[in-house]
Order: C-alpha cells, then sequence, then structure tokens
C-alpha cells in the first residue's frame, strides 16, 4: 500500500523519507542506549527466537524468561521438541496457560524437521507454513534471525503507530491490521530491521503503554502527532471486549482409602485438552428446577435434589457409587479469554459397596505426592490449593 492510499482511503499522511530515516536513527539510537537485556535477545538462532516469541504472546515478559530457560533445558533444539511427547511438552508449560501454543508448537516443530530438514525456513512464505505462526511472529523471527526487512506487527506496533499519525482505526477489527502493516512496512529500517522491531517492541512495552502513559518522556516526541496535538489520550481507537461467557461447574473430590484422588485427562480437543482435573460437572447438565434454586446466590450447599441428581451423574459417568455432602467445601473463579469458570468444591464419599477399579479409562486414582507427575491446568491448581486451605490433606 503506497502513501498516496494510505492518505486518501485512511487519512494517514506519512512522512518524507528525510524524516523517515531521522525516526529510524532515533528509534536505533534509543535501541542501543537502553534496550532490555533478555535472555533470547543473546542469540540469533531461530529455534530459541521462536520459541519466546510464542512464549511472549498474550505473557508478560518476566513471567516467561524462566519459563523459556527452563524449555531450552527439556527441550534444546528442534528436533528433541518434534520428538517429545505431548504429555511432557505439557508439564514443561504448564502455568503458561493458552496450552493450544504448545500444541500447535509440537507440530510446527515436526514440520521443520519432516519439511525442512530440521533447519527453520528464512523466508516468510516458509516461516508462515509452520502451524502457530502467522505475519507477527513470522516477521519477528525474520527480521531478527535472517535479516529480512519484515515488521512485526502486533499489538504493541499498533499502539505506537496509532499514536503516531493519529490512526483512526479500531486496532482490535482484523481488517485494519492491513494499514497498521503498511505504515510499518514504509518505516522499517532496511539495514536493521530485526533491531528496529525489537526496538519499537520495547517502546511499547516500557514507554508507550496502554495505561500510565508519559508521551513527553519518549524518544518518539518530536514524530509523535497525538503528542504533539495533545490528543495522545484518544489512541489506540479500541472497541471494547466482550464479557467473557459465564460457566457454572462442580469439581467433585472424591478419595479413595489409600487417601489417592479422582483425576480424569480432559479430551484431547478443546478447552484444556489432555490435561487432569478432578471430574467437573457443569450445572447446566443438573435438571433446571434443582439449578433455578440456587441461580440467584452464590452456591453454599446443594439441596437433596441436587445432592442425588450429582450422585446419579456420578455412578454414571464413573461407575462410583458415591454420597454427596451438601456444603460447598470452596470455590474458585477463573478467566479464560473468552470463558469465566465459577467452580464449588464438593466432597462425595465412597459406599461401602464402590468398587473403584471400574473407573473410565480416561480417569486416575492419584495421590498428592504424584500430583507434580501430572500436568494439571492453572484452574487445577486453583482448585488443588482451595481444598487444601478447607482439609490440609
Amino acid at each position: 500500500m503506497d502513501k498516496q492510499q494510505l492518505k486518501d482511503d485512511y487519512g494517514v499522511e506519512l512522512w518524507d523519507q528525510d524524516r523517515i530515516q531521522a525516526f529510524r536513527e532515533t528509534v536505533l539510537s534509543w535501541y542501543d542506549a537502553h534496550k532490555r537485556e533478555l535472555p533470547w535477545r543473546e542469540t540469533r538462532d531461530p529455534y530459541k527466537i521462536w520459541i519466546s516469541e510464542i512464549m511472549l504472546q498474550q505473557t508478560q515478559v518476566k513471567t516467561v524468561i524462566p519459563y523459556y530457560k527452563r524449555f531450552l533445558e527439556a527441550f534444546p533444539t528442534v528436533e528433541d521438541l518434534a520428538d517429545a511427547y505431548e504429555d511432557d511438552l505439557l508439564k514443561v508449560w504448564e502455568g503458561l496457560g493458552y496450552y493450544s501454543r504448545a500444541r500447535n508448537m509440537h507440530t510446527a516443530a515436526q514440520q521443520v524437521v519432516q519439511e525442512f530438514g530440521g533447519v527453520f525456513p528464512s523466508n516468510m512464505k516458509g516461516l508462515k507454513s509452520l502451524r502457530g505462526i502467522g505475519p507477527y511472529t513470522a516477521g519477528a523471527i525474520g527480521s531478527i534471525c535472517f535479516g529480512l526487512v519484515e515488521p512485526a506487527v502486533d499489538g504493541n506496533l499498533m499502539r505506537v503507530i496509532a499514536r503516531l499519525f493519529e490512526v483512526d482505526l479500531d486496532v482490535k477489527q482484523a481488517k485494519n491490521r492491513k494499514v497498521f502493516q503498511a505504515i510499518a512496512e514504509h518505516l522499517i529500517d532496511p539495514k536493521r530491521p530485526g533491531d528496529f522491531n525489537q526496538a519499537l517492541m520495547d517502546i511499547g512495552a516500557t514507554i508507550c503503554t496502554p495505561k500510565n502513559y508519559h508521551p513527553e518522556r519518549s524518544p518518539l516526541k518530536e514524530f509523535n502527532s497525538s503528542y504533539v496535538n495533545e490528543t495522545w489520550e484518544y489512541y489506540p481507537v479500541t472497541s471494547k471486549n466482550k464479557p467473557p461467557t459465564p460457566y457454572t461447574y462442580l469439581a467433585i473430590i472424591v478419595r479413595d482409602a489409600e487417601g489417592q484422588y479422582l483425576m480424569e485427562k480432559r479430551p484431547n480437543e478443546g478447552l484444556l485438552s489432555n490435561m487432569w482435573t478432578y471430574p467437573l460437572i457443569d450445572v447446566k447438565d443438573l435438571d433446571e428446577t434443582g439449578w433455578r434454586a440456587v441461580q440467584p446466590t452464590a452456591i453454599e450447599h446443594l439441596d437433596d435434589e441436587m445432592s442425588g441428581q450429582v450422585e446419579h451423574i456420578m455412578a454414571d459417568r464413573y461407575n462410583l457409587p458415591l454420597t454427596i455432602r451438601p456444603q460447598v467445601d470452596g470455590d474458585v473463579v477463573h478467566v479464560f479469554s473468552h470463558q469465566k469458570w465459577t467452580l464449588y468444591l464438593i466432597v462425595a464419599d465412597l459406599q461401602v459397596e464402590a468398587v473403584t477399579d471400574n473407573i473410565p479409562d480416561n480417569c486416575q486414582w492419584i495421590a498428592p505426592d504424584e500430583f507434580s507427575q501430572y500436568t494439571f491446568p492453572v484452574v487445577q491448581q486453583k482448585l488443588v490449593t482451595a481444598y487444601r486451605e478447607q482439609t490440609l490433606f
């Protein structure tokens, strides 16, 4: 997209070439003096850069650093990752969330080994052919590792550009990304594209932040139209996120005579796939009459009807005759990107005649000292903590 089209179609007036060059020099001079010291900046290995970029999606730098180091200790090469068992991979990833990222990495590593002979592709087409790698990640890897003159356009960069040029386009609408991409393509330094991208990442993360932004402290203030015109509070333009859809579950705590707890491995597709949790019952699976009785307020106890429904579900799904303790033993709230889960802990006692070895194939009895060997999602870790606070098992 050329400068004239940006102006005519989107009202974005780019600078002349001299000003663009001055901007590049300012950005890179600041980066040389102030860049963050990060472990993935000690290398140009595309495998290691790729790991960092995937981890940094939706996760803060300070959280990523120990995971990054631990991950490379477990899987030092792309071949090691390609050959890994998924359970081992998810265990190393445990706590980072967004587990689909790890699964996509596993597939992409296998692609690199099988389709590219274990060598990362050095062009945008090849990089974007890998599972989970979109334009931003491909631009980051390509520019940093191979010197490709490709911008890495993420939320940070769109925020910086929106303020520089007073771009009146919603940064959350996918259709507008091409405009920010086009602007960045005009701005990127052809001699140091990787450093230029990382510099704008740092400026967006540390100075041109979503909140507590002080444009007068920015090295880019002389180029910043929203600062000059005192309009920076209006940029970037963003639509409000839809609130996450609420879900309510009963987490059923069942312990056998040996002190082991019933755990279920979730299906291999969908949210929290292939990870272990207590058995979870969606309250929508209970009769409406039972649920409506407690819907207006938080659940503190189950009435006889609801207890009977839970016992029936547990017998049907898990082949376990149980007696439900009606008092709720704690609750947990966990927010995913698009769902909000509220989970109530319900303790169930095995009846005398219960046979514990007829549980489904995707379930196991697991002792507390073995929990570390299984991949628990964050929501399950919260449930374990909440139950421990109640019972100190």
